[in-house]
């Protein structure tokens, strides 16, 4: 529980030994940089000492990197007449979409800001949904966010059966023939309050078992590894603690 409000507030224990020892070789870097310096070189503004990462690789990648580039790439190959997500990363998957395309987004955050090819709505999707979005897109997207509906993190109302009532308004949302493409962590079932919960394989695909046909599917394991298939075998055979599942459901007729 501290090291959590720790993380929360910025402050890394992990992190300080690192930097004590960075602080040596800045201070020594410093030194030679600025004998290397002369009068036609910029001139000198505030410091900001980078104290770890000499030895850090070039970039720093999780399943959320995964996630949205498959789930981008699997909308470009069916390029839907109208695509709308919800409550996925603004500055991660949504902004792979608005490269290429249009994108209705609906979040019950607001999003202060306009952005190129982002249509904003703000809405409560653990209440009934206005009438205008039923059976209202072709395709839609909610990626990472199923699994934190009723647990209050982002302003919502505390309800435990609230992943529930968001699924459903998902449902309602797609047209016949229309596709939703899902993800929400997979593992072991269980709350872990109150960040997210995470669900078992055999949940996530009990969710298209009536009215639905899971087409493909994805795991991004705890390894970071990508599996992917056709169907849901893939997501059944998962066996991970805490990985990403990621399916492609197609709405019946």
């Amino acid at each position: 529980m501290i090291r959590s409000i720790l993380r929360n507030a910025g402050i890394q224990p992990k992190r300080w030994l690192p930097a004590l020892r960075g602080w040596s070789r800045y201070v020594r870097e410093r030194r030679a940089f600025r004998a290397l310096a002369d009068s036609d070189n910029f001139p000198w503004g505030r410091e900001l000492p980078m104290l770890g990462e000499w030895d850090e690789s070039a970039a720093s990648l999780g399943s959320y990197f995964f996630q949205d580039q498959i789930v981008a790439r699997w909308i470009y190959e069916n390029q839907p007449a109208r695509h709308v997500d919800i409550g996925s990363r603004i500055d991660g998957f949504v902004g792979h979409l608005a490269v290429f395309r249009e994108v209705e987004v609906i979040d019950i955050r607001p999003l202060p800001h306009i952005i190129r090819n982002i249509h904003f709505h703000q809405l409560d999707l653990m209440r009934e949904i206005p009438p205008e979005w039923i059976g209202a897109t072709d395709s839609l997207s909610c990626l990472h966010t199923i699994e934190h509906f009723g647990l209050g993190r982002y302003g919502d109302e505390l309800d435990p059966n609230g992943h529930l009532k968001g699924l459903d308004q998902l449902k309602r949302m797609v047209a016949p023939g229309g596709l939703l493409y899902l993800s929400t962590p997979v593992g072991p079932e269980r709350i872990e309050f109150n960040a997210h919960r995470i669900f078992a394989p055999a949940t996530v695909i009990s969710w298209f078992a009536e009215g639905w046909v899971i087409e493909r599917c994805a795991v991004i394991g705890d390894d970071l590894s990508v599996s992917d298939g056709e169907g849901s075998d893939t997501l059944a055979a998962a066996t991970c603690h805490a990985g990403v599942g990621i399916v492609s459901a197609r709405k019946n007729r």
